[in-house]
């Protein structure tokens, strides 16, 4: 029987940054994986898909070279090369999550699937771990649902898209979702004919409509088919590995589409299988680890953190999450409670989606349709947008009567990297207005940030009473 301070389980974002802060503490901490480290985000999700995205940017600015007045003979995709470069740049990323970068700082690694034998054991490779505290961090996994001959037909994860060694022709894709619509961009853009399928009435129901909206017809514009309202019914096999799907809509009637390659991108479940959480006395649903606002599971000394919780599948969110567990878990007077009133995200396609708080529909059913404002302001109203031949989307704020920011949702440019000042007011409880009263350096993206929240002045001093009384005063000096 070994015993430690932290056993923890699963080596993705969350199981990292808890054994390394652990660690540094002087806990004595062990690791368990059954995979490699890293997690999804170095294998399958962020790191090689924001590589990808960046090389379909490029193959698409080639294509438009002649806009900004170079001519060129045209773009050449090397899809071998491509998918090279991805795989270097996960190596690079990857020597931060070497198994002895950890071990010498004092981690146990070990590499095996484990279960727990009782609320204080977990056993893997034949090792009984006992521990005062445990992490439970082992992530989730793509979900294909049942629809007729779809598994059977060989169809594509975001895990088994990443290892194709040729590129499809045509590819169907279930699911406009961030991950469905990232991955459709991306082989559109290197020349695959793309047909992206969603069953819900809009792309990425979870985002704001008015902004969906625009980013389907700009996904449209570049070739991409997108088709809603649309309930896959079935996917065949056919001769020289081309993929029928059958699709009905009593709006759109029946789809019936050929194509290289189906891939589906609808939810993930967690990894909670053959853990013997029941035996560990971890409540658990399909949705994932039950824990509170401390992360501690129905066992208190058992903490959750990451995608297996079901709670916000995003990197970011699992790193915070694991600052919470590294204190909670190692300081008994410490009871830090997460925080999730500001979380933000992004979806990566071009121009990107960034969003942060509630939309206005969410914003209208909470707090009344009187009691909130929403200002628009469009990137091609944007100097630097313009410049840089970027100038389309727009950024959406919603705040109530004292101009608080409710929900902000940017679709432009770099609209990742412009949410945070959105981020950054909400957290700070800082109304719109002083971000309009902010200098902001001209030319630059963020003159959008700042425009927006000028809205406010706009609508507020040069309509309705104020101009009329204004003028008075201007007349009388």
């Amino acid at each position: 029987m070994e015993k430690f301070d932290l056993v923890i389980v699963g080596g993705g974002v969350a199981g990292l940054v808890t054994a390394s802060g652990s660690a540094q503490f002087g806990a004595k901490v062990a690791l368990v994986e059954k995979e490699s480290l890293g997690g999804d985000c170095l294998h399958w999700g962020c790191v090689p898909t924001k590589t990808l995205v960046h090389s379909a940017k490029v193959a698409s600015l080639v294509r438009r070279s002649e806009e900004f007045g170079i001519e060129t003979s045209g773009a050449q995709v090397n899809f071998e090369k491509v998918t090279s470069r991805m795989r270097s740049v996960q190596e690079r990323i990857g020597r931060n999550d070497d198994p002895e970068r950890f071990r010498k700082m004092g981690v146990e690694v070990i590499f095996g699937e484990g279960h727990f034998l009782d609320p204080r054991t977990f056993e893997v490779n034949g090792r009984q771990l006992r521990a005062k505290k445990f992490l439970i961090a082992t992530g989730s996994r793509p979900v294909v649902i049942p629809i007729p001959g779809l598994k059977e037909s060989g169809v594509l994860t975001n895990i088994t898209a990443l290892k194709l060694d040729y590129l499809p022709r045509s590819m169907a894709i279930l699911g406009a979702g961030p991950i469905g619509l990232e991955f459709a961009q991306v082989f559109a853009r290197l020349g695959t004919k793309v047909t992206v399928i969603e069953k819900m009435g809009q792309i990425l129901p979870r985002e704001d409509k008015e902004a969906a909206d625009v980013l389907e017809v700009i996904l449209k514009e570049e070739g991409i088919e997108i088709v809603t309202c649309m309930e896959v019914k079935e996917v065949k096999r056919e001769a020289g590995g081309k993929r029928l799907l059958a699709a009905q809509c009593e709006i759109h009637g029946n789809l019936n589409l050929e194509v290289d390659e189906v891939m589906i991108a609808i939810g993930r479940a967690p990894n909670v299988e053959g853990l013997n959480l029941n035996i560990a006395g971890v409540e658990f649903d399909k949705k994932g680890i039950k824990v509170d606002s401390t992360l501690r599971t129905t066992q208190k000394h058992i903490f959750a953190a990451g995608d297996v919780t079901g709670l916000y599948a995003f990197t970011h969110v699992a790193e915070y999450q694991a600052g919470i567990v590294v204190s909670n878990a190692l300081f008994p007077l410490m009871n830090r409670k997460a925080d999730y009133r500001v979380v933000p995200w992004v979806t990566y396609t071009d121009p990107e989606l960034g969003r942060v708080g509630l939309t206005e529909e969410e914003a209208k059913k909470q707090f009344g349709e009187k009691n909130i404002q929403v200002f628009r302001f469009k990137f091609d109203e944007v100097d630097r947008a313009v410049i840089e031949g970027e100038g389309h989307g727009l950024i959406k704020l919603v705040t109530d009567k004292k101009n608080q920011i409710l929900g902000a949702h940017l679709l432009g440019p770099n609209a990742g990297e412009l949410l945070h000042e959105f981020v950054l007011a909400m957290k700070a409880r800082l109304p719109i207005t002083q971000i309009s009263q902010t200098i902001h350096v001209y030319p630059t993206l963020s003159q959008a940030v700042k425009r927006a929240s000028d809205q406010y002045y706009r609508q507020k001093l040069f309509t309705g009473w104020f101009p009329k009384i204004a003028r008075r005063l201007i007349r009388l000096g």
